[in-house]
Parts: structure tokens; sequence; C-alpha cells
């Protein structure tokens, strides 16, 4: 063996050993650099990602805070002409109250002027004075009737607790159970709806 392989292989210092050493660790080197590079581009990727994808996130918050502005604007609006159209109704409702009073005040006054010529009249005629009583009477109920209202049917009607009040109940073997015996005062109704039911003793028995 020559003097040289003895000596390198004595000290472990083969020169072709140690190139092909070095080959391969720059060669580890390079895939290690290669990674880190390939793992940067990544992450520099993934952030700008995130970037993309906050920005869009803003832009679609901002959007939806302005939808909301809008929507409340609209709500904010819509009260205020609802509030206007309700007082504008009560003022037209009030003012329309005013005057159909009016003009049922004004069409009871022929009747005040008949009770005044009645009063005034210097009669000892009692039947002459019953006459322009009764005249007068028919004159207010034209009147009433002209608005609605009606008397409710209660002489020997069937007692109905819609439209009569029964304050007494009296046997009458002529008469069937709960039928109206007598009106004891007048009930009426303004365009059907009750307003006084009729007091009425009623047949118990």
């Amino acid at each position: 063996m020559p003097f040289w392989d003895k000596l390198f292989r004595k000290k472990g210092a083969d020169p072709m050993a140690d190139e092909q050493q070095n080959v391969e660790n720059t060669a580890e080197d390079t895939e290690v650099k290669v990674d880190t590079e390939a793992e940067v581009k990544a992450e520099a990727e993934a952030q700008t990602e995130g970037a993309e994808e906050k920005a869009d996130n803003n832009s679609e918050v901002e959007a939806l805070k302005a939808k909301a502005a809008e929507t409340e604007d609209k709500l904010l609006r819509l009260r205020a002409d609802f509030e206007n159209f309700r007082r504008r109704t009560r003022q037209e409702k009030e003012e329309l109250g005013n005057s159909v009073e009016a003009e049922f005040v004004k069409n009871l006054l022929p009747l005040i002027d008949n009770f005044e010529r009645a009063m005034a009249a210097d009669t000892t005629d009692v039947e002459t004075f019953k006459k322009g009583m009764i005249m007068i009477q028919k004159q207010l109920m034209d009147a009433l009737k002209n608005k609605g209202l009606e008397p409710i049917e209660a002489k020997d009607a069937k007692f109905d607790p819609n439209f009569h009040q029964a304050v007494m109940r009296v046997e009458n073997p002529d008469l069937e159970d709960d039928t109206i015996a007598m009106e004891m005062q007048k009930g009426y109704m303004v365009k059907g709806k009750v307003i006084r039911p009729a007091m009425v003793q009623v047949v118990s028995n």
C-alpha cells in the first residue's frame, strides 16, 4: 500500500470522501434555502390574501352601515309623515264633527221657535195647546229620524237583553214567559246601534 494511502486512511482524511461530503452538504443547504424561500413566499401570499379579505370585509361593513343609515332615515321620514297624517286626520275629524253638530242644532231651531210661540200664546184652550205640543213633538222626532234615530219595539215583544232592560217581572197567565208585559221607558237606536235599551216589565209565570 502506498504511503499516502496509509496516511489518509490513518488520519481519516480521504480527499474524495471529503469532496463528496461537501457536495452533499451544499445540496442540503440548497434544499433548505429553497424550502425556506417557498415558505416565505407562501406566508407572503397568505398575508396578502388575508389583507385582501380584510379589505373586502371592511367594504362590506361600510356598505351595510350605509344601507342601515339609509333605512333609518326612511323610517324617520315615514314616522314624520304618519304623525302629520294623524294630526291632519284628527283635525279634519274635529272639524267634521263640529260641522255636523252645527247642522243638527240648526235643524232644531224651528222647534225652539214653535215652543216659544206656544208658550207666548194667550189661550185657555187645553185641546189647542195639546195639538200644538203634538206638532212640535212630531217635528222633533222627524229631525232626529233624519239623523238615524229609531225607537226600539217593546210592547208584546219577546224579551231580548240586547234591546231591553228588565226592571220588573210579573205574572200574567194570558202571556207566555219572557213576553214583555209593559214598556216603562222607550228605548232608542241610532243607525242600528242601541243608545238606550227599553225599560220593560217581563212576564214570568
